[in-house]
């Protein structure tokens, strides 16, 4: 890989980077519910799911769900399942902060394990990175040049670049909640949300590689 190619492939991945996808959402809703430092939790869910899906996708895995579809639509359900039940979740989320019986679920919420298993849960339940990866890496990878420190490049740069736009989205979240300790506000962005993972996890059901 060329440097020039390599400046190709960062200009490429920032563009997909910035786009808000589920990931993103998530990890913005947690900075607002519970502060900076569980976004960042939630954010080191989200990463090693990344990196779980690009290494599957490049040890061939995509290939295996194009070739069983039954395997792929079970995937695609099981993780549109879960990010409709995420947005149910997030919809009926407490608007008073001061309610005790809702805050003893915020805090079980909060839990460091609890918001890096959502994170894990969130990156991971998505199929589509499996396919996207098996068709972006390659236009990248010089073929006369060993693989593997091509793809580790590749795999850093990509998630750098999306750990400095969680980062972004989280920080720039937080300064929100001064507005959301109000019950009407918090109501309106739990609801927005909500139904933001309830249409991300039906426009999975749709797709098809």
């Amino acid at each position: 890989m060329t440097l020039q190619t390599w400046w190709l492939y960062l200009g490429a991945v920032i563009l997909i980077s910035c786009t808000p996808g589920p990931n993103v959402l998530y990890v913005t809703t947690r900075s607002i519910r519970f502060g900076f430092g569980r976004a960042m939790i939630g954010t080191s869910g989200c990463l090693i799911a990344l990196v779980i899906m690009l290494s599957a996708s490049a040890a061939g895995l995509s290939a295996v769900l194009l070739a069983a579809p039954g395997w792929f639509e079970a995937l695609k359900y099981a993780g549109a399942a879960y990010l409709v039940w995420l947005g149910i979740q997030t919809w009926r989320a407490p608007d008073d902060p001061l309610d005790e019986t809702q805050d003893i679920i915020s805090q079980r919420e909060r839990s460091p394990w609890a918001v890096f298993r959502g994170g894990f849960l969130v990156g991971i339940s998505n199929p589509k990175l499996l396919i996207f990866a098996a068709a972006f890496f390659p236009q990248f990878i010089a073929q006369d040049a060993p693989w593997a420190p091509q793809f580790a490049v590749l795999v850093t740069t990509f998630v750098a670049v999306e750990f400095f736009f969680y980062i972004t989205y989280a920080a720039s979240a937080r300064r929100l909640s001064v507005w959301l300790a109000r019950g009407a506000w918090r109501r309106r962005f739990n609801r927005a949300s909500g139904a933001i993972f309830i249409c991300f996890g039906f426009a999975l059901l749709r797709y098809r590689p």
